[in-house]
């Protein structure tokens, strides 16, 4: 008898662990690109609304160009500017690709790389390129 009732606590855990019991997950919430969009990495709020480019008005590309902006990377330390050929498909995850257009020099596009997908862009934000304050978002 004592050893039925020894047996008895591992016959239940046997017993919980064949069993097939499905557990139903919610299904994770999708994120419109809007609400995927981080600030710049090196922005700051001034303020309650305004955001800033955060990136350094030496370190703008010159007109016609573009830049890689790499975040948690000093500036002294970013990818040199290039054409803008090519770029985007270069561009690694979380990274900012600022251009400055030749027809507009006094605005600087900035396109946001997916936080988990190199290439892929999210978001386009315009700024003034002499102040670095936020203008408007593009399609």
């Amino acid at each position: 008898m004592t050893r039925q009732l020894s047996m008895l606590p591992l016959a239940a855990l046997l017993a919980a662990c064949s069993s097939n019991t499905q557990v139903a997950s919610a299904p994770a919430p999708t994120a419109t690109p809007e609400e995927r969009v981080a600030p710049p990495p090196a922005s700051t709020v001034t303020g309650n609304t305004a955001v800033t480019l955060g990136v350094p008005p030496g370190h703008l590309p010159p007109p016609g160009r573009c830049r890689l902006w790499l975040p948690d990377t000093p500036p002294g330390r970013q990818p040199a500017a290039r054409s803008c050929d090519g770029i985007g498909i270069r561009a690694p995850i979380g990274s900012m690709i600022v251009h400055r257009p030749t027809a507009d020099k006094k605005v600087v596009r900035v396109r946001y790389v997916d936080a988990h997908r190199a290439g892929v862009v999210i978001a386009v934000r315009v700024f003034d390129a002499v102040t670095g304050a936020y203008l408007r978002t593009e399609s």
